[in-house]
């Protein structure tokens, strides 16, 4: 993401959310990175799905988020998981 889409983002953050406020993250990650991404989302509240095939599992993560910084910092952290996709 570039600066001009991430300020672009970060206004978007800033007009729909009146900060603090609660955010939910949404992740699909392989089996096999699970645990990685659940280690990373320490203190939020986490709902799994597992896919059709089992294959991948759906996580929605929420927590009280202070700044729209705070949501890009998730962002930036869970992007180091191998294969993880962000919605």
């Amino acid at each position: 993401m570039d600066n001009q889409q991430l300020q672009k983002f970060i206004d978007l953050l800033d007009q729909s959310y009146q900060w603090p406020d609660y955010y939910e993250f949404k992740f699909i990650v392989s089996l096999d990175v699970r645990l990685e991404a659940l280690d990373k989302l320490h203190g939020f509240t986490i709902t799994e799905t597992p896919s059709k095939k089992g294959n991948y599992i759906s996580i929605n993560a929420r927590k009280l988020i202070k700044t729209s910084q705070e949501v890009l910092d998730v962002y930036e952290l869970m992007s180091t998981t191998k294969g993880i996709i962000s919605l």
